[in-house]
């Protein structure tokens, strides 16, 4: 038996092919294939730097879906159907919307792919894959599972190794999809299985993928404890509760961090309780995150600000001021995200109850929607302005000058030469990257699906929509060939 595991791309740019160059290992692929029998042959193709060879023999096609990648999985999907090869989708977006995908696909699976896996793979080898496979989450590879990273080799992936410590999130932020799969709950790996994992590979710079590292501090320190002989650098995605243990702090420094993604979110208080960004908020006032940031410097972190753009409190210039905050505090990277309506949220339901949804309400799927622009109505200016204000924070972020200016920080950035390259390395990738995303379309083809996908693609010409078809395999090649780093998270 064969299985072919695909990576999706998200789409393309306005007239070519999007090839990402900053690509991270797919882990989640790497991850189910160590789950999948030995006796079944592996292998996987990642859409954002190669072409997809339909015609190849394989048994089953393994698509992981996430909501900007859907509608391109759908294509994806349609090509092997209608050569008669099976599809089974998983990853969040068949869990959050399930019914969607099981019109594009013979077999979704729901939950953490773990659990049930085995049982798909031997219903796949006997020819009857059942329509739903519905796992629970949990505790991340149990039993000290291996990814099978040799499927990475040779396709030009970042020189960072992806891991998992942990999944999921006490927190209930209404916006955030991660507490709806894993019921705010966080499952922490064995200490000694990702040790044993570290160990096996072969890089010194770890990155680890958990959607909060630090959701439980007291398992976070007992495993940093043990990290610190490892002797690695490493970066993860964490909440700024953080600073609020002086010990965790000193262990992250011990054990080699050298930032987070934070998700900072808001400057105003008033967004973070409607949001339920409990663990921003604190006692002591609110100071616009000073206190935080003087101790996230004083540990010397190079911090990725992530913040969220256009909750009812916002308005044009409090977006503005978000940047001058950003500049301020001098970080080494921050995302100016517009706040997205992402499926199964509540904050989806509520603005859906409130008739504020745009694009018919499933703006993943909308064939003239455009990578990071607004998908609702804002309450305080409109869809368009929110676009705008967001991509004017975007620009002036990643402009040489901005980059020169932030560079001068003695507790981060020029603290040592490690710090020092990362900073100098990544920021003008980011910048690159930042410019070519912005207002991509989903998918491949504008005329490619009726949502329901039933029917082969129909592919529309050159001389219909300019460069959409995807190019031969040299000219793609040729382009991976050139991919350089470009982000930690």
């Amino acid at each position: 038996m064969k299985i072919t595991f695909i990576k999706p791309n998200i789409g393309r740019m306005e007239h070519s092919l999007y090839v990402d160059e900053g690509r991270m290992e797919p882990l989640q692929l790497g991850v189910i294939a160590g789950l999948t029998p030995p006796d079944v042959e592996c292998v996987l193709y990642d859409d954002r730097c190669e072409e997809i060879p339909y015609d190849e023999q394989t048994d089953l096609a393994a698509i992981t879906v996430e909501i900007y990648n859907a509608r391109r999985a759908y294509e994806i999907a349609a090509e092997f159907r209608q050569r008669g090869v099976p599809v089974i989708m998983g990853g969040f977006h068949p869990t959050l919307v399930p019914e969607e995908c099981l019109e594009h696909a013979d077999s979704i699976y729901i939950g953490d792919a773990e659990f049930l896996w085995h049982q798909a793979v031997e219903d796949a080898r006997r020819g009857k894959l059942k329509r739903i496979y519905r796992a629970k989450p949990g505790v991340p590879q149990p039993g000290g599972t291996q990814p099978r990273r040799d499927l990475f080799k040779g396709k030009g992936y970042l020189p960072i190794t992806l891991m998992q410590f942990s999944r999921g999130c006490r927190f209930a932020c209404d916006f955030c999809a991660i507490s709806v799969f894993f019921n705010r709950t966080n499952f922490v790996r064995e200490t000694r299985e990702v040790l044993a994992e570290i160990e096996n590979q072969d890089r010194k710079v770890i990155f680890f993928v958990d959607d909060n590292f630090l959701s439980n501090h007291e398992a976070a320190k007992l495993f940093l404890r043990e990290l610190i002989p490892m002797r690695i650098k490493w970066v993860s995605q964490a909440s700024i509760d953080m600073t609020n243990d002086p010990e965790l702090m000193d262990l992250l420094e011990e054990s080699g961090c050298l930032g987070n993604v934070i998700g900072f979110e808001s400057l105003d208080p008033r967004n973070l309780k409607s949001m339920k960004k409990a663990s921003n908020l604190t006692h002591r006032g609110w100071d616009q995150y000073q206190a935080q940031c003087e101790i996230l410097r004083s540990h010397h972190l190079q911090n990725w600000a992530s913040f969220t753009l256009g909750h009812d409190y916002d308005t044009v210039e409090s977006i503005k001021e978000t940047l001058d905050f950003a500049m301020h505090h001098k970080f080494c990277f921050a995302a100016f995200n517009i706040l997205m309506p992402y499926p199964g949220t509540p904050l989806y339901d509520r603005l859906k109850r409130e008739g504020r949804l745009l694009w018919d309400g499933k703006w993943w799927l909308h064939p003239e929607y455009r990578f990071n622009h607004a998908a609702f109505q804002p309450k305080n200016m409109t869809p368009d302005e929110l676009t705008e204000a967001c991509w004017y924070c975007r620009d002036h972020w990643n402009r040489t000058s901005s980059i020169w200016k932030r560079m001068w920080d003695f507790k981060t950035h020029m603290r040592s030469p490690t710090r020092l390259g990362v900073y100098l390395f990544y920021n003008p990738i980011y910048a690159k990257e930042a410019y070519k995303k912005q207002g991509m379309l989903f998918g491949l083809f504008r005329d490619s699906i009726d949502t329901r996908n039933i029917s082969p693609l129909r592919k529309v010409s050159p001389s219909q929509e300019g460069s959409v078809q995807p190019p031969a395999n040299e000219g793609l090649a040729a382009s991976a060939d050139q991919a350089v780093l470009r982000r930690l998270g």
